[in-house]
């Protein structure tokens, strides 16, 4: 990076422009920049830095986003820029900035804030002309940080060499040498390795403790299930061993459990047994107890039938007779649904033919058919005269159709005519009202221009009545503390020489015997002085004093006020001038008026505006419809022609279609209900002939039906029918009493129940057993609950203990994260045993980078100190602290290292010196390689003598070996002898200003 050019204007104690030509300060390889304490040295840096990055070091950047970097000396209409030209990369650059400018108003009062502005413009040796790249804030410190590589930090430390920053570097600690490294080499990286492995570490080490936590939930839960009879471990999550112990105790848990099962189950087949005889011996008590009154119950139920036998035989006889009439009952149900049948027809032939006309009333089945036909061809000879018909009801319809558009049309037109013969009228009005408006809305313009000043001076004259008061109040006031401060300093006065008068008594109140007179020596004192009535003391005269000076003070005070109070009424007075107030309040409250009727007319512009739009577009529908209903009723003519010619051809058929009748309609319905009437005639005759033969067939069948199976009559074959309920419940006692008589023979017969009825009652032999088979049943119960019980404990247990091994299977591989995390998170903290140096990961990267600078430093160190001193990087511990970070001189002189502390002020710069250079280098390199070809070092070159001063140039000139220009800030005298090339920096009361003189 090599700088051309630096324009600044208003920017530090700069008010006007300043240029720097660095091409011409460069050419001679050393440059001194000089100039009293306060010229702006510091600032010329400043503007470099700005430039570059849009900020400055450290405070000088203030607060309100660099607002503080304006010149006080500045011209109010001068805006504060940078401008910095540069060759970076083989890119020939141009940057400027304005940093925000605080300005007055265009209009109006007060200030406004312009925004930052950012231009970055490149030239091109190819058209010779310079083309701008970007405006954008962003963009251009993301485009000059990759092309230099370095951030401001590193920027400021390595091409602005601040001396007294490495001078605190050589003497800092371990702790404070690694913050200004983590800065300029970007170490966070590496940082951030250290904290995710200490966040992986916590995280790692929460996770086995929450494992451990629900481990110890199972082992709880597993010595709930073995009642108390298990052992937890004492042992709390994350320690060592927890996962064994509990897996431990968990098998003796579970041993204990299958032997406990073991006899409960052996207790269970014991209580099974005994309940196994008790049953059997209370089975065969209940079974005996059953045959018993099994036998005695069939002995009861055979008495009841012997004594129902008379009922049963009847019953009996009646199913006999009711099975011979069903014989005939399908003879019965077929002539009661023929005669049902032949009446429904005879009442369906008379209700026809009660609706036939007289001469067809009596007429058979064929006549009244030949008659419907003839009635049926007549009516399909009408359908033309039907269409014909309904044509001319369309047309009616469509002609009344025509004879209302007609009339619309009509209204169309009457009604635009007449709102078209006052259009002129109203159009004159609207417009009248726009144009009232705007000159309303103009003339509120000109009024608003006037409001501001009446009320500003309305308002300065209420301030000028108010004042005026106000400054003979004040002047009261200063006048009555003027005299109390002159009254007070009079008796002041009047203390203090009554006091001078009366001093001898005062001073002999402390005279003692052998004490010398502090006026005359003497050690003898005869005769001293007596205070005298109204003596006056060193208290009395400091009261009279302080209430001296009260009194004044509140006579300046006074002053000030009538001061302040003069200078706000000559102010009201020039803004108000010497008119009344009553006056102006008039004027003002009439100039208000006027501007609120002219605002208030004024708001109407767009509402008129508005309504005379409307008007106008009105206009055009009307006289649009007006010529549309012209058109329309110019073609209604034809097509009223052409319907009354179709209506008197269709009225013409009509006549000869319907005959008597009042419409076609009208005939083709009274052919349709005649052909209907004497279809249904027909049908309904030819109905009831048939129905009256299927009767007659009917009772044929019937008669010979009744006298085979046996009845006299047909009505006796339906007497001895029954109904299907009655049927169902006769069948129903026949079943029952034989079932009955059944199973009383067949319980009779039973040997073993006849056997059990000689046997003795029962009732004792059961009542026992049931006891007996009680009491075994509560055994077995019992050791089935205690088997059951022992069982899910046993299940439980192998439950908790299968979920507890899985959580520890589960737990093994974080358990080894953790452990290898933990590890590498103290490693890189420098807290574990493995590192010995205590060395973290940071400082350890630092460390060699540190070695790095150290080695570049001394390259030049040598030079500087005649070949003496030699800086190396030191990784031994300070104390208790961490090691990596020191840093030693070696004296060839002594063949010692020792501390960097030790060196002399002279020493100490040209060390610290060559330690920003070398830092320089490396930093250089760690960028990428960008080539920085101007430097600049600040002060540090009083503290060395001729001959070191001399060896320190020659180091410093030797850059321009590799064509680089170094900048010198500096006050040493001696350096402007010896270094040609200068920018002087000259402070005055306007600012600074900058003079330069080249190597010639």
């Amino acid at each position: 990076m090599r700088l051309h050019r630096l324009d600044i204007t208003a920017f530090g104690p700069f008010g006007a422009s300043q240029s720097v030509d660095f091409d011409d300060l460069s050419a001679a390889g050393l440059f001194l920049l000089h100039g009293p304490t306060g010229a702006g040295k510091t600032s010329v840096l400043d503007a470099v830095c700005y430039s570059l990055y849009g900020s400055v070091p450290g405070a000088r950047q203030g607060s309100g986003q660099g607002m503080t970097l304006r010149s006080d000396h500045a011209a109010p209409g001068t805006r504060t820029e940078v401008r910095l030209e540069l060759t970076v990369a083989g890119r020939r650059l141009e940057i400027t900035r304005q940093p925000p400018w605080e300005r007055l108003k265009l209009r109006g009062k007060g200030t406004t804030v312009d925004k930052a502005q950012t231009w970055l413009r490149e030239y091109d040796p190819t058209t010779r002309a310079w083309k701008d790249l970007s405006r954008s804030h962003q963009e251009i410190g993301e485009e000059i940080t990759q092309l230099l590589g370095m951030s401001r930090e590193q920027f400021c430390q390595v091409v602005l060499l601040p001396q007294g920053d490495f001078a605190r570097f050589l003497r800092a600690d371990a702790e404070a040498r690694g913050k200004l490294l983590g800065r300029l080499f970007d170490t966070r990286r590496f940082a951030e390795v250290e904290k995710r492995l200490a966040e992986r570490r916590r995280a790692t080490e929460a996770q086995v403790r929450e494992g451990d936590a629900a481990l110890l939930a199972d082992a709880h839960r597993m010595q709930q299930a073995a009642g108390g009879a298990m052992e937890l471990p004492e042992l709390a999550p994350g320690e060592p061993g927890l996962a064994e112990a509990v897996l431990e105790a968990a098998a003796v848990a579970r041993a204990t459990a299958r032997e406990l099962l073991t006899i409960a189950d052996r207790r269970l087949s014991a209580a099974e047994s005994a309940r196994a005889a008790t049953g059997r011996e209370l089975a065969d008590a209940r079974e005996l107890d059953r045959l018993q009154r099994r036998f005695a119950e069939a002995r009861e139920r055979a008495a009841r039938l012997a004594e129902r036998s008379d009922a049963h035989r009847a019953a009996q006889e009646r199913m006999e007779r009711a099975r011979k009439a069903e014989a005939v009952a399908p003879a019965l149900e077929l002539r009661d649904a023929a005669d049902s049948e032949h009446r429904r027809a005879a009442a369906a032939e008379a209700r026809a033919r009660a609706l036939l006309p007289q001469a067809l009333a009596d007429a058979g089945a064929a006549p009244l058919a030949a008659a419907a036909r003839r009635a049926a061809e007549e009516l399909g000879g009408l359908e033309s005269a039907r269409r014909a018909e309904r044509r001319l009801a369309a047309l009616v319809e469509e002609r009344a159709g025509l004879d209302r558009q007609e009339r619309a049309d009509e209204e169309v037109r009457q009604e635009a005519e007449t709102w078209l013969a006052d259009w002129e009228t109203v159009r004159t009005a609207l417009q009248s009202r726009v144009d009232s408006a705007q000159e309303a809305a103009t003339r509120a313009e000109q009024l608003a221009v006037q409001r501001d000043p009446a009320r500003r001076r309305l308002t300065a004259a209420r301030q000028r009545d108010r004042l005026a008061d106000d400054t003979e109040a004040a002047r009261q006031r200063a006048l009555a503390a003027a005299e109390d401060a002159v009254e007070a300093r009079a008796h002041w006065l009047d203390l203090k020489e009554q006091r001078l008068h009366g001093i001898a008594a005062e001073l002999a109140a402390n005279l003692t015997d052998g004490t010398p007179c502090a006026v005359c020596g003497a050690t003898r004192h005869p005769a001293p002085a007596r205070k005298t009535a109204g003596h006056v003391d060193r208290e009395a005269e400091e009261r009279a004093l302080t209430a001296y000076q009260t009194a004044d003070e509140l006579r300046a005070q006074a002053e000030r006020h009538l001061g302040a109070v003069r200078e706000a009424l000559a102010a009201a007075r020039a803004e108000a001038g010497d008119t009344p107030t009553a006056q102006l309040a008039e004027e003002a409250e009439e100039l208000e008026g006027a501007y609120t009727r002219a605002r208030a007319t004024a708001s109407g512009l767009h509402a008129a505006q508005e309504e005379l739009r409307r008007a106008e577009g009105e206009r055009e529908q009307r006289v649009a419809a007006q010529q549309q209903a012209a058109v329309r009723s110019a073609s209604r003519v034809a097509g009223r022609d052409r319907l009354e010619r179709e209506q008197a051809a269709l009225e013409e058929e009509l006549t000869r279609a319907r005959g008597a009748a009042e419409s076609v309609t009208a005939r083709a319905a009274q052919l349709e209900r005649r052909a209907a009437l004497l279809t249904d005639a027909a049908d309904t005759a030819r109905a009831a002939e048939e129905t009256a033969r299927r009767l007659k067939d009917a009772d044929a069948r019937l008669a010979d039906a009744a006298f085979r199976a046996g009845f006299d009559t047909p009505a006796d074959a339906a007497a001895a029918l029954l109904g299907d309920t009655a049927h169902r419940e006769l069948q129903r006692r026949l079943d029952a009493w034989q079932s009955e008589d059944a199973a009383v023979r067949a319980v009779l017969a039973e040997a073993d129940t006849a056997d059990a009825a000689r046997r003795p009652p029962a009732d004792l032999t059961l009542t026992t057993a049931e006891q007996a088979a009680a009491d075994a049943d509560r055994r077995l119960r019992e050791a089935s609950s205690a088997r059951d019980a022992a069982d899910r404990c046993r299940a439980e247990l192998d439950r908790l203990s299968a979920h507890a091994a899985t959580s520890v299977r589960r737990l093994a591989p974080l358990r080894e994260e953790h452990t290898r995390v933990a590890r590498l998170a103290s490693l890189a903290a420098g807290t574990s045993a493995d590192n010995e140096r205590r060395m973290r990961l940071e400082s350890y990267v630092l460390a060699a980078r540190l070695e790095q600078v150290a080695a570049a430093a001394t390259a030049r160190l040598l030079r500087m100190s005649s070949g003496r001193y030699t800086l190396v990087h030191s990784d031994d511990r300070s104390g208790r602290g961490r090691s990596g970070l020191g840093l030693h001189v070696v004296d060839a002189w002594t063949g010692r290292e020792r501390d960097t502390a030790t060196l002399s002020g002279g020493e100490t710069f040209f060390a610290s010196l060559a330690l920003a250079l070398g830092l320089a280098d490396v930093v250089t390199d760690e960028a990428g390689g960008v080539r920085l070809d101007t430097l600049f070092i600040d002060e540090g070159f009083g503290s060395l003598d001729d001959q070191t001063l001399d060896e320190v140039l020659d180091v410093l000139d030797a850059l321009r070996e590799r064509d680089r220009s170094v900048g010198i800030v500096s006050h040493v005298p001696d350096l402007r002898r010896r270094i040609h090339a200068q920018l002087e920096v000259v402070k005055g009361r306007s600012g600074s200003v900058l003079r330069q003189r080249g190597a010639g």
